[in-house]
C-alpha cells in the first residue's frame, strides 16, 4: 500500500502537468491559429481553429450579463473544484489510482479553463474540432478533453466497484 503522502503528491504533480499541458496547446493557439484561417487534417476529420469562448459547453451562457457570467462560469466551478480536490486529497489512501486519476483529470481541466477565464477577461481559448461530413463535435480545448475523460472513467470505474460489492 503506498503512503497516503505519496499518493497527495502524485496527484498534485499529476495535476500540475495537465494544466501545463493544457496551457501550453493554448498559448500555442491563439500563437498560430488566432487570425488564421483554420487547419484540417485527416479528410477534415480533425480541425484546428481558433475561437475565444465567453460561455460555458456550446458557448451556452455566453450572454449571461456580469456579475452573474463570472459567478456562474468561474466562481461556482472554482468551488466545485475546491471541493474535489479537498475530496481526492482527503480520501487519496482509499482511492483507487485510476479514481485519482480521473479526480486529477476533472481537477486540472475545470483550473485549466478557469485559469483561462481570469487572465483573459472570462475568454476561453478552444481550438479543437473533429468530425465526419456535417456530423461534427463542438470547438473545444485540451482541458474539456481532460474534464470529459475523467468523467467517464469515474463511470466506468463506478461500474466495475457495483460488480465487486
Amino acid at each position: 500500500m503506498v503512503p497516503k503522502r505519496r499518493r497527495i503528491i502524485a496527484f498534485c504533480l499529476l495535476s500540475i502537468l495537465l494544466i501545463a499541458v493544457d496551457q501550453y496547446t493554448k498559448a500555442l493557439a491563439r500563437e498560430y491559429l488566432m487570425y488564421e484561417a483554420p487547419r484540417s487534417y485527416l479528410n477534415d476529420m480533425f480541425r484546428l481553429l481558433y475561437i475565444e469562448n465567453t460561455g460555458a459547453f456550446f458557448g451556452m451562457g455566453a450572454d449571461i450579463p456580469q456579475p452573474f457570467n463570472f459567478i456562474l462560469l468561474s466562481l461556482l466551478p472554482l468551488i466545485m473544484l475546491g471541493a474535489l480536490l479537498f475530496y481526492a486529497l482527503k480520501k487519496a489512501d482509499v482511492l483507487r489510482t485510476s479514481e485519482q486519476i480521473a479526480f486529477a483529470m476533472i481537477f486540472s481541466g475545470g483550473l485549466g479553463n478557469i485559469i483561462d477565464r481570469i487572465a483573459f477577461s472570462s475568454r476561453v481559448t478552444d481550438f479543437l474540432n473533429v468530425g465526419i461530413g456535417s456530423i461534427r463535435t463542438g470547438i473545444f480545448n485540451v482541458a474539456d478533453m481532460y474534464v470529459t475523460t475523467g468523467v467517464l472513467l469515474l463511470l466506468v470505474l463506478s461500474r466495475d466497484w457495483d460488480k465487486k460489492s
